[in-house]
C-alpha cells in the first residue's frame, strides 16, 4: 500500500511540474535595436546584434514569469524577419513556434533610415549658418521620408500576417517608438535645430502611427512608447532620460533608448500582456 501511495505522490509530482511548464508563457521578442539596448550592460555574446540583458524584452519576462527567446537585433529591418541579417543571422520569425503564447516587435526606423537621417541634421552654429535636413528632405514639396514611411507599411503588414501564420494562438503587442525631442527642441543642448528637430520626430510619430494602424487591422495591440518617453526625451535632464542624445551621458547608444528606458519600455509591454 505504501509502494502504491508512493508512485501515486511521484505521479502527482510529475503531473504538476509538466502543468507549470506548459503554464509557462512563451513569449518571443523581434525586433531592431530599439528593442534590443545597443551597449546598455551586459551584452550578449553574439555582439554582432549589440543585445542587452536589461532591453526591454528581458525586462517584460521577469514581470511576467515568460520564457523568452529574445531574437532581436540592431540595425535589424523588416526584411530581416524573413531573411538572414549580416548575411548569418537566422531569421528572426524561425523563433515563433505554434506554441509562442506571446510575440512583441518593434520595427521600422532602419527602413527610413532615420538613425542616418538624424546623423545629417546635426548642425553645431544657429541658423542660418548651416543647412535644415527638414528642407533637404521635403524639397519640391515632397517629403522624401513621409513617402518612405507610406511604402514600408505593406511591408509591416506582410510580416504581421507571418507572424499570425506561424504562431497563430499568440498575443502580438506591436510597439511604436519613443518621444526623442520635445516640440522645439532643445538647441544648443542637441545640436539639432528645432525646426530640424520637429520634422525628425514627426518621421518618428509617421513611423509609429503606421505600426499602430497595420497592428489594429490584424487584431494586434499597441504599446505607445511616445507617450511613457514624455518628459524623458533627449533634452531632459541625465538623470530623467530615457532615451540619450547625440552625446550619451549613460552607457547606451547614441539616440536609443538607456536601461531607464528599457525598464519602462518592458513594464508597459508587461502590462499590455497581461
Amino acid at each position: 500500500m505504501r509502494i502504491v501511495a508512493g508512485l501515486a505522490l511521484v505521479a502527482g509530482l510529475v503531473a504538476g511540474t509538466t502543468t507549470a511548464q506548459a503554464d509557462t508563457l512563451e513569449y518571443v521578442a523581434l525586433g531592431d535595436s530599439a528593442a534590443a539596448g545597443p551597449l546598455i550592460p551586459d551584452q550578449d555574446p553574439a555582439l554582432w546584434c549589440l543585445r542587452s540583458d536589461r532591453d526591454y524584452p528581458r525586462v517584460a519576462a521577469g514581470l511576467l514569469g515568460a520564457r523568452l527567446t529574445d531574437v532581436t537585433c540592431s540595425g535589424a529591418k523588416t526584411d530581416d524577419f524573413a531573411g538572414r541579417q549580416f548575411g548569418f543571422v537566422p531569421p528572426q520569425l524561425t523563433a515563433l513556434k505554434p506554441s509562442t503564447d506571446l510575440v512583441s516587435l518593434t520595427i521600422g526606423a532602419n527602413d527610413i533610415g532615420l538613425f542616418q537621417t538624424a546623423l545629417s541634421c546635426i548642425n553645431l552654429l544657429p541658423e542660418p549658418v548651416g543647412t535644415s535636413c527638414k528642407d533637404r528632405y521635403t524639397a519640391g514639396g515632397t517629403d522624401q521620408l513621409a513617402k518612405a514611411v507610406d511604402a514600408w507599411a505593406p511591408e509591416l503588414g506582410a510580416a504581421l500576417d507571418e507572424v499570425k501564420r506561424r504562431s497563430p494562438d499568440a498575443k502580438v503587442l506591436v510597439t511604436g517608438y519613443g518621444t526623442y525631442i520635445r516640440p522645439g527642441g532643445c538647441y544648443p543642448r542637441q545640436p539639432v535645430w528645432s525646426r530640424d528637430g520637429d520634422y525628425l520626430q514627426s518621421v518618428m510619430n509617421r513611423i509609429s502611427a503606421t505600426a499602430r494602424s497595420e497592428a489594429h487591422k490584424r487584431g494586434a495591440a499597441y504599446v505607445d512608447f511616445a507617450a511613457v518617453t514624455v518628459g524623458h526625451d533627449i533634452c531632459a535632464a541625465p538623470a530623467d532620460r530615457y532615451l540619450e542624445g547625440l552625446v550619451p551621458t549613460t552607457v547606451a547608444a547614441p539616440l536609443h533608448p538607456n536601461a531607464a528606458g528599457m525598464a519602462a519600455f518592458g513594464a508597459a509591454v508587461a502590462k499590455a500582456a497581461r
